[in-house]
């Protein structure tokens, strides 16, 4: 470390490690690690006869460069307003650690990097799939969250696209039972996001964002829409019984559907951001053990 007149100032690999750190920041990792599971999850599913392992990390690392460039491209359009949240203002734009210059080109390249990878690497496919995915996020969801709460119906429709990148990096194909793990990423994430948005109403609001109605000022309606989405979701986990599912299959669902419908009636009956905080928590729990159930169910 060099000392200038009395200050201290980082080394130039201080400042390397800092910008690394700041970079992997930029592509959200632990977003990128619910996608790479449900990408796996959908791979698996479609594949027909031995087993590639070869292919899937050809998936998985398509598909994260996708997502890496999406979750960079993200920030920075909304670094303005990233900056008047609590909860985003030490990001690396917001915070200025990164110009925007940096970031768009660094977004830019992974998504471009992605893209290719997947169209040469797997299939055509998978690779429209993944871009499609960015556009829909970037170019729908994004600019309409400052505009209306549909915003997470909207959003939610690119938020389980991976499952059917996995499903196309495996088969070339979308097969109808591939719907069905879209459907449950799909409502899956309504308990989750609806959760966050209560939890940082106030925050949202202060940048403008719409995550959730105006007239909803009590919270009634969107703790009702949890429910409703979580009883959907349950219920949808339940559907392959009548598919051979058997009873192992059923009594997993329903003990994981328990397990998450107790956090969220809690909620239902409290403005609580406690309870709000545990129903995200409580999510996250659910989704690897209903993937692992569906993925169980086929071995």
């Amino acid at each position: 470390m060099a000392i200038t007149h009395g200050t201290t100032q980082a080394s130039p690999t201080d400042r390397f490690i800092s910008n690394l750190r700041d970079y992997c920041t930029l592509t959200k990792p632990k977003v990128n690690l619910l996608i790479l599971m449900t990408t796996s999850a959908g791979y698996y599913l479609a594949c027909r006869g031995p087993f590639r392992i070869a292919g899937l990390i050809s998936t998985l690392v398509g598909t994260l460069l996708v997502a890496s460039g999406t979750a960079t491209l993200n920030q920075c359009m909304e670094r303005v307003w990233d900056g008047q949240m609590r909860r985003t203002a030490s990001r690396p734009l917001p915070s200025g650690r990164l110009k925007a210059r940096e970031a768009f080109l660094f977004g830019i390249l992974l998504s471009i990097a992605g893209g290719l990878y997947l169209a040469v690497a797997v299939n055509g496919l998978a690779a429209c799939l993944a871009i499609s995915t960015l556009l829909s996020y970037l170019l729908i969801y994004t600019p309409l969250k400052r505009r209306t709460p549909l915003c997470t119906l909207l959003g939610a429709f690119p938020g389980a696209m991976p499952t059917l990148i996995g499903w196309a990096g495996a088969s070339g194909e979308i097969e109808r039972h591939a719907w069905f793990l879209f459907a449950v990423l799909f409502l899956w994430q309504f308990p989750h996001f609806l959760a966050i948005a209560l939890m940082y109403r106030e925050d949202y609001s202060r940048a403008g964002y719409k995550m959730l109605p105006q007239f909803d000022l009590d919270s009634r309606f969107t703790r009702a829409e949890i429910i409703a989405f979580t009883v959907i979701l349950v219920i949808t986990t339940m559907l392959p019984l009548v598919d051979h599912g058997g009873p192992f299959y059923l009594s997993g669902m329903f003990l994981a559907g328990v397990f998450f419908l107790y956090h969220v009636t809690k909620l239902a009956r409290s403005t609580s951001k406690v309870l709000a905080s545990r129903v995200v928590h409580a999510s996250v729990i659910y989704l690897p053990i209903v993937l692992g159930m569906i993925v169980a169910r086929k071995a």
